[in-house]
Parts: C-alpha cells; sequence; structure tokens
C-alpha cells in the first residue's frame, strides 16, 4: 500500500458539542457562538445493532470525552475501508464522501489538519459533466461534517461548505457528503434532487428507493454517531433503506445533527477488527468496493473501554 500521499489528521484532543450556526428549521449556513461545554458522557464505544424491516443497521456511538477521536483520511488511490484501517490503526472506520472511480477523483471538499488537500473544483469529469453544470452552485456549497477548534475545544459539526465557522473557531478537518438529514433534509438545496411542476426531474442518490447506506450524526452531547444501513441477504437489491428513513434512524437514535454519505456499493464499516458491507448482490453475497475518503476513528490506550460487537 502507497505511504506517499496519504492525509492522515493529527489528534485533537477533547471533542464536545457541536457550534455550527443556523437555527433549528434550516441547514447550517453563517457563523455562531460556540454553545457551553456538554455534561460528560461515559468514555466508551457503545455499538449497536438495530433490526428494521428492510435493512441491518449498525450504529457506533463515539464520546465527546475519552481518547476516541473522530479523524478523516484520503488516499491518493482508492482503497478498501479494511485498508484504511490498516493504515491509520483504527478502532472504527466509515466510507467517506463522493468521488468519481473513473479518474479517482474525489467530487467531495476534503480538509486535513486545517489545510484544503482535495476541492471538486479540480475534478474535470464533475467540472465538464453537461448534467450537472445546471447544478454546479449547489453541487460545490454542498454539507460537510467538520472538526472545529475553538480556542482549547474541539468540537463537531454539520455544515454546508461554504458557511463560515465561529468567529472563535478554525475548521480542522472536513469530509464532504451531503444531504443533511437532520435537522432538516437539504437534497434539494444541495442539488440532489429537484422538482418542476410536481415531475421529479433530478434524482442523483435514489432518494425513496431502498438501497445501502451510511451516514455520520451529531447528538446533543456532542456525541458522533456512525450508522450504515445494509442491505439484507436473501431480500437482495430491494432492502435497504431510503433517505427519508435513513433520517429516521438516526432521530431515533437521538441525533440532532445528521448528513448522508457515500452509499450503495461504497457503503461499507469496520470496527474492532470486523468488517460490515452495505451492499449485497443477486446471489446474496457482500459487495466490497474501494473509496477514496473516510472517518475513522483513533485506537484506544491500553485499559480504555470499547464494546464489541454483539456486547
Amino acid at each position: 500500500m502507497a505511504r506517499c500521499g496519504w492525509f492522515l489528521g493529527v489528534g485533537l484532543g477533547v471533542v464536545l458539542t457541536g457550534c455550527g450556526a443556523g437555527g433549528p428549521g434550516g441547514p447550517t449556513s453563517g457563523a455562531a457562538t460556540p454553545p457551553p461545554t456538554p455534561t460528560p458522557t461515559p468514555a466508551t464505544l457503545k455499538y449497536s445493532l438495530v433490526r428494521s424491516p428492510g435493512a441491518i443497521v449498525h450504529v457506533l456511538r463515539i464520546p465527546t470525552q475519552s481518547e476516541f477521536v473522530v479523524r478523516v483520511a484520503m488516499a491518493p488511490q482508492l482503497q478498501t475501508v479494511e485498508q484504511f484501517a490498516a493504515k491509520t490503526g483504527a478502532v472504527a472506520v466509515i466510507n467517506g464522501g463522493f468521488f468519481d472511480p473513473a479518474n479517482q477523483k474525489t467530487t467531495s471538499p476534503i480538509t486535513i489538519d486545517g489545510q484544503s488537500v482535495a476541492q471538486p473544483e479540480a475534478n474535470e469529469r464533475l467540472m465538464g459533466n453537461p448534467d450537472v453544470v445546471p447544478y454546479l452552485d449547489k453541487i460545490l456549497n454542498r454539507s460537510e461534517f467538520r472538526q472545529l477548534r475553538c480556542g482549547a475545544r474541539v468540537v463537531y459539526d454539520i455544515a454546508l461548505r461554504q458557511a463560515l465557522p465561529p468567529a472563535a473557531c478554525q475548521v480542522e478537518a472536513a469530509i464532504g457528503g451531503g444531504p443533511q438529514l437532520l435537522p432538516t433534509d437539504t437534497a434539494a438545496i444541495e442539488g440532489f434532487v429537484e422538482v418542476q411542476n410536481g415531475r421529479l426531474v433530478r434524482d442523483a442518490l435514489g432518494y425513496q428507493r431502498p438501497n445501502a447506506r451510511s451516514a455520520v450524526g451529531i447528538l446533543p452531547s456532542g456525541d458522533v454517531l456512525f450508522v450504515l444501513a445494509a442491505q439484507v441477504p436473501g431480500q437482495g437489491r430491494d432492502s435497504g433503506v431510503s433517505l427519508p428513513e435513513l433520517a429516521a434512524i438516526l432521530r431515533q437514535q437521538g441525533a440532532t445533527k445528521a448528513m448522508n454519505l457515500d452509499g450503495g456499493s461504497s457503503a461499507a464499516m469496520y470496527y474492532q477488527g470486523e468488517l460490515f458491507f452495505g451492499q449485497v448482490n443477486e446471489a446474496g453475497a457482500p459487495v466490497e468496493r474501494a473509496v477514496k475518503s473516510v472517518l475513522w476513528v483513533t485506537a484506544p490506550k491500553p485499559n480504555s473501554g470499547t464494546t464489541k460487537p454483539g456486547n
């Protein structure tokens, strides 16, 4: 595996509640004052398996005040989630933003260690695609999951790409995705869907169709959720969840902010040596696809608490 060109965020210390802008009635879009420090939560990862009629949902909760930190990584060539885990030494990994498998360039912005390391504007296949030109303004301002350093604190947030961070905060790391699922659905704002005269004329993600999906969420405590909604072997490609169903799952898990990540065959999660794949083929076997970027969680020091799958 190539070492040169990897981008891995450095440790960011304690993570507290998100300090995003915008009110509960719309997407995060402007500067705001960081909220007060939340009440500490147990410093342990918590994995759970949630059953739904058409999906197997893997949920990992990463506590705010602990040795576990959510980071961003990107590779020069596409890598599997398992390869990202091996490279980073992560305890958990979930697939990240959108990319073009033809040229292996991201179509989502990525920031690591305060530096923009990849921009959709640099992807000529995206910028020159006549089908998306009418939506480029929206596509280039899609949502991103952020780490913000606010003085001595680090907070997580989800905001539109062009939204300014709070005045006392700087963006340390970010990974694009979208649309926002909570507090409101921003699929139309971000150019994923468009309805004209009551007719759906654009649907970039199969909005209402069941599929394998992945997402990242933030709880009021500041805890972060990794969520993978996997298809069910034996139910084939008709299983999985729609984007509204994914939003409902995150809401049920307590998230108040959430963002969709790349889905379908890209959807995958690694946790404590176990691999969970989102999509299955016609025979019911898992589909593994290499991806461009991921969110990953630092491994704990010895004697730190974790819960393994099934516990």
